[in-house]
C-alpha cells in the first residue's frame, strides 16, 4: 500500500497551550475557562475547567457522551457522594445521564480536561429547566463575557463552518 493523498492539508499545527492563553474567568460562576475546540455544528466542545472550591453546577442530562480527566484537585456527582474524582482520574459518561457535579469547599478547587459531545439539559434543584448548554452557547457566552470584561476573546480551535453544496 502507497502513502494516501493528503486530504486536509496543513502549514501549521492547531494547538491551543493553556499554559501561556488567559482563560476566561466566571462566564460561569465559579469557573475558569481554556477553551481548546467548540464546533457548533457538530456538538463538540473541547474545555479545561479550573472548578472554585465549593462550586456546584446545575443538575443536568447528557444528550452525548463526555470523557472527563481530572488534573488536579477533587470533585464528585452529589448523586455520588463516595466517588470522588481526584488528580489521575479518568470518568467515561454515557448520553442519557444526569448528575449535578460539585466540588468540595474545603479542597482546593479542581482541574480538568473534558470533551463532550452533544449538550447539558441543565435543571434547578427542582427539576425545572434552566437551559441548555452545547458548543455554539459556549462559545456565546465566552464571547459575552470577554466583551464585558474587555478582554479578547482567547483563541481556540473551530472547524470551519461550511455547509452547502458539493458542487458549489
Amino acid at each position: 500500500m502507497s502513502l494516501p493523498d493528503v486530504v486536509n492539508h496543513q502549514d501549521t499545527l492547531l494547538t491551543i497551550d493553556t499554559n501561556k492563553q488567559p482563560p476566561v474567568s466566571d462566564a460561569i460562576p465559579g469557573l475558569t475557562i481554556n477553551p481548546l475546540f467548540l464546533d457548533t455544528e457538530n456538538g463538540l466542545w473541547v474545555l479545561r475547567v479550573k472548578f472554585a472550591p465549593g462550586v456546584t453546577l446545575p443538575m443536568h442530562f447528557h444528550t452525548g457522551t463526555v470523557h472527563f480527566y481530572t488534573l488536579s484537585g477533587c470533585w464528585h456527582y452529589v448523586e455520588y457522594p463516595d466517588q470522588k474524582q481526584t488528580a489521575g482520574s479518568y470518568l467515561y459518561e454515557p448520553g442519557g445521564s444526569i448528575h449535578t457535579f460539585h466540588c468540595p469547599e474545603d479542597g482546593g478547587g479542581a482541574d480538568g480536561f473534558m470533551v463532550v459531545s452533544g449538550a447539558n439539559i441543565n435543571f434547578d434543584g427542582e427539576g425545572n429547566f434552566l437551559n441548555i448548554m452545547d458548543a455554539g452557547w459556549i462559545e456565546k457566552t465566552l464571547q459575552e463575557t470577554c466583551a464585558a470584561q474587555g478582554v479578547t476573546t482567547p483563541r481556540y480551535i473551530k472547524p470551519k463552518q461550511s455547509a452547502g453544496y458539493s458542487d458549489k
